[in-house]
């Protein structure tokens, strides 16, 4: 699949004249919680040549395929990752931290982190995170069954925002780091219920423990009552323009 993955995009580099400076796994294989059924949710970051940024015209800022055999490819523009990053929106500080990585070039993600680490807001992230949580979990019914891959969409999103919240920091994308924010019983639940994801189909229902459950709620209520002391906060939107600058620039891959 790797060797598919990275043809496929090569293809598109070179069909829609565009060099692919990162490409990594999202989605719950990024997670590390897949299904047997998952896709793979291939994300890429690509630069377009200069001279389309100085068009009135201005360009498309990503690319969407089709789904076929399991693949799901999605990319954006620098540029509009970087406009992501100025509002703190979660996605690019998540491909970044993929286990999962396709393709790089060299020193691009870690400069790109360390610009991620100068936008994180705190309130944002959090806020973002209860919302897929929340939406997640409107799924269950009213005697808690779910299915497994719902389930973890409130899991994972719920403990990011406890991340944030307690540790004043970025979340780790990886469930695992994550799971040390519960107590150790419900650890055990969730490493059993990544297990039997990882046999079973996404639409696979089971039922919420008791425990987890209570600790879902009373976590929600948690991070929702923390939000209203957390302030809002806006950036100097300069280091990313420099960065901006730099990148289209470059006539050098370096690689």
């Amino acid at each position: 699949m790797q060797t598919i993955i990275l043809n496929k995009l090569a293809d598109i580099a070179a069909e829609h004249d565009v060099r692919l400076f990162f490409a990594c796994e999202s989605g719950s294989r990024g997670w590390s919680f897949p299904s047997p059924d998952s896709d793979y949710d291939v994300r890429f970051i690509y630069v377009r040549p200069m001279n389309a940024y100085l068009s009135v015209a201005g360009c498309d800022d990503q690319m969407c395929f089709d789904i076929k055999d399991e693949l799901d490819f999605l990319g954006w523009d620098i540029r509009k990752v970087l406009r992501l990053i100025l509002n703190s929106n979660i996605t690019p500080f998540e491909w970044l931290q993929s286990p999962v990585i396709y393709m790089q070039k060299a020193g691009f993600k870690e400069e790109l982190w360390a610009l991620c680490e100068q936008f994180f807001s705190r309130r944002s992230h959090i806020h973002h995170y209860l919302g897929i949580a929340r939406s997640a979990l409107l799924t269950a019914s009213d005697n808690n069954e779910i299915t497994i891959k719902k389930l973890f969409y409130v899991l994972r999103p719920l403990l990011a925002a406890k991340w944030c919240v307690e540790k004043n920091g970025i979340a780790p994308m990886s469930i695992n780091p994550l799971m040390s924010l519960m107590p150790e019983h419900l650890q055990q639940i969730t490493a059993n219920l990544i297990a039997c994801k990882a046999e079973a189909p996404e639409g696979y229902i089971v039922t919420i423990d008791p425990e987890l459950k209570q600790f879902i709620d009373s976590e929600f209520e948690a991070s929702t009552r923390a939000l209203t002391d957390i302030p809002k906060v806006s950036f100097n939107v300069e280091p990313l323009d420099a960065f901006f600058r730099k990148i289209i620039s470059t006539k050098v891959d370096y690689s």
